[in-house]
């Protein structure tokens, strides 16, 4: 058999299974639209369901055949499931804008590509419009590998009513974005705080006397640069795009594994999936052995913490209120039992919400 008589072959066959594939697809939202109509007669309005996404990635996971790798076919069924919900429930995702940044990567990855994502300008203006219902839900960054904590989430967790719904991870690659083409031609970096720090050794080595200056996110900055020659922006390859800007270097972060944490918020928390984390907010008694004490109901009912950070309460000077991290839903016996028992050590208990672990 000739070469183009193979090819032919096989391009039938891709031709036989992309049919295959369209009919499933148009199956499978057939049944969406039945889901719909099932909950709309009984009054359940609550069509998306992260307990039950994670749980159908997690099985495509599992049962991957290859020879995708795994975060392709997840990214893949993914796009599928958001589909889907969207003939159910077009959600509305508020991200930190403008447009390009990472916490609209991360919203994307999360919800698929057919919701729509509402760009805003600060965390606390994320939390607000999830409040008042203008959008179903928010993403927020909350710890990078590299630099820690991003301290404005955690700090307005402390007095929101929302709750953490989900969680997602994006590996970061920063990008030095220009209208120049040289290193030379550029006297100031902008970018977001956290994003400067994760490539300070570059920066260090590269562009040692050009000033660096912090703004509210990266895809911000890429925006300014746009309108700035001489300056250059630590932002991502989408953010160039956007803001039409070329690639001066790529891929400047000092730590190859750079990866951030974002959190979904919303207005209710999620059912067991069967792998949760639960995230609290304590305030443990300011005397020796306080945070001891405090922790020792997670030990006593063998929950494992993952993470505890520490943040002022600003309630008064050297106070302070401890964010932590816990394998397991609140609805386990094991972690009920150990945030009954919590409520009794700790001055102060609040459960920020039960979620599915990120799939990937």
């Amino acid at each position: 058999m000739s070469q183009e008589a193979e090819l032919s072959h096989v391009r039938e066959r891709i031709d036989a299974i992309d049919h295959q594939l369209m009919d499933l697809i148009a199956e499978r939202a057939a049944c969406a639209r039945q889901v719909a109509l099932i909950k709309s007669k009984a009054g359940d309005h609550q069509f998306y369901r992260p307990e039950r996404e994670a749980q159908i990635l997690r099985r495509i996971k599992a049962e991957n055949p290859g020879p995708l790798d795994d975060e392709e076919m997840t990214r893949l069924f993914r796009e599928i499931m958001s589909a889907c919900l969207a003939l159910e429930q077009p959600l509305a995702v508020a991200y930190l804008g403008p447009a390009g940044t990472f916490t609209q990567t991360a919203a994307l990855k999360h919800f698929g590509h057919s919701v729509s994502t509402v760009p805003l300008g600060t965390i606390p203006e994320i939390f607000r419009e999830v409040e008042a219902g203008s959008v179903h839900f928010g993403v927020v960054p909350v710890e990078n590998s590299t630099e820690g904590v991003v301290s404005h989430t955690l700090d307005t967790f402390m007095t929101s009513p929302l709750f953490i719904c989900g969680e997602v991870c994006v590996r970061i690659h920063h990008h030095l974005l220009s209208l120049e083409s040289s290193l030379a031609s550029i006297h100031s970096v902008y970018s977001h705080q956290q994003s400067l720090a994760q490539c300070r050794g570059w920066l260090d080595q590269n562009l040692p006397h050009a000033e660096r200056v912090p703004v509210a996110s990266n895809a911000e900055a890429a925006r300014m640069v746009a309108e700035r020659p001489g300056t250059a922006a630590v932002a991502s390859d989408a953010a160039a795009e956007i803001y039409g800007l070329g690639l001066v270097a790529t891929r400047i972060e000092d730590e190859p594994d750079n990866t951030t944490r974002f959190l979904i918020i919303g207005r209710a928390d999620a059912p067991i999936s069967g792998h949760d984390k639960t995230s609290l907010l304590l305030a443990c008694r300011n005397e020796a052995g306080g945070l001891h004490a405090m922790l020792t109901p997670l030990a006593d009912h063998k929950i494992s913490m993952t993470r505890i950070e520490s943040r002022p309460s600003r309630r008064g000077v050297w106070d302070y209120v401890f964010f932590v991290d816990i394998i397991g839903h609140r609805e386990n016996p094991a972690v009920a039992a150990a945030l009954d028992h919590l409520r009794r050590e700790t001055l102060f208990l609040k459960v920020l919400g039960s979620y599915p672990e990120a799939v990937l």
